[in-house]
C-alpha cells in the first residue's frame, strides 16, 4: 500500500496549488521556477542514476530501451493530443491543443474542463513511475513522489485558474482538482499489478518511468521554469540534481 500513499501525495499536490490560487496569493515567479527547475533536477537524477541502472539489473538493455522510448512515447501522445495547459511569464495561462485557445468568458469553462481532462489522464503515467520506484526500494518510490508533487503544485495552480475563471464555484473547482490528481494513485495500482507478474515488467516499469520523467523534464519543467525566471531555474535544477547525487554517496 505503499506506493498508493506515496502517489497518493504527489496527486494531492494538485488540489495544493488549487488552495493556493483559490484561498491565497499564488507563489511568485521566482518560487514557481526554483520548485519547477528542483523538481526538474531531482527527476533527471534519479532517471540516469537509479532507474535506468536498476532496469539493467531487472531485464536486458532491450527491455530497458523499449521501455523508456514506451514512457517517452505515452508522454509525448499526451501532449500531442491531449488539451493541456502551462504557466508561461508573469503566471499567464498557455494552453496547448485546445480548440481555438483562451477564448471569451463563456468559453473558458469548457476549456477548464478539457485541461482537467488532460491533466488527470496525464497523471496516470506519473502514479506507474512513482509505482516503478517504489519496486526499486521504499525510498526511491518516496523521491520520485516529492518531485512528481512539486509539479503538480503549478498544475493544480493551471487547472484551478480555468475553472475559476470559468464561474465554477470554489467547492467544485477544488474537487475536481483534487480527482485529477487522484489518476495517480489509479497509475500506482495499475504499475502494481505489472510489476507482481514478471520481473521483466519490472524492469520495463522502471525504464518506462524513466522515459516519461525524462519527457516530463525537457518538455515542460525546464521550459516552464526558464520563462519565469531562467538562472533561479537552473540554480533549482542542479540542487535538485546534487541532491540525489549526494543521498548516492
Amino acid at each position: 500500500m505503499e506506493p498508493i500513499l506515496y502517489s497518493l501525495i504527489a496527486g494531492v499536490s494538485t488540489l495544493l496549488g488549487a488552495i493556493l490560487l483559490v484561498f491565497f496569493k499564488s507563489p511568485g515567479n521566482k518560487t514557481l521556477a526554483v520548485l519547477l527547475g528542483f523538481a526538474g533536477g531531482v527527476m533527471l537524477a534519479i532517471s540516469f542514476f537509479d532507474l535506468l541502472p536498476e532496469a539493467l539489473e531487472f531485464g536486458s538493455a532491450l527491455t530497458a530501451l523499449i521501455g523508456f522510448l514506451l514512457g517517452a512515447g505515452i508522454m509525448f501522445a499526451l501532449d500531442r493530443f491531449i488539451p493541456h495547459a502551462h504557466l508561461s511569464t508573469d503566471q499567464a495561462i498557455d494552453t496547448e491543443n485546445v480548440p481555438g485557445g483562451l477564448k471569451p468568458n463563456n468559453h473558458i469553462l469548457r476549456i477548464g474542463y478539457l485541461v482537467f481532462l488532460g491533466m488527470a489522464l496525464h497523471n496516470i503515467p506519473e502514479g506507474i513511475a512513482i509505482g516503478a520506484g517504489y519496486e526499486s526500494s521504499p525510498e526511491l518510490g518516496l523521491y520520485i513522489a516529492i518531485a512528481i508533487g512539486l509539479h503538480n503544485v503549478p498544475e493544480g495552480i493551471v487547472v484551478a485558474g480555468l475553472l475559476k475563471a470559468g464561474g465554477l464555484p470554489v467547492f467544485k473547482v477544488l474537487l475536481l482538482t483534487l480527482i485529477a490528481g487522484l489518476m495517480a494513485p489509479v497509475g500506482a495500482g495499475i504499475g502494481l499489478i505489472f510489476f507482481n507478474i514478471s520481473p521483466v515488467f519490472v524492469a520495463g516499469g522502471m525504464a518506462f518511468a524513466a522515459g516519461a520523467m525524462v519527457y516530463i523534464v525537457n518538455d515542460e519543467l525546464i521550459p516552464q521554469s526558464h520563462k519565469l525566471s531562467s538562472h533561479i531555474a537552473i540554480a533549482g535544477l542542479i540542487a535538485g540534481m546534487m541532491l540525489v547525487f549526494m543521498l548516492h554517496s
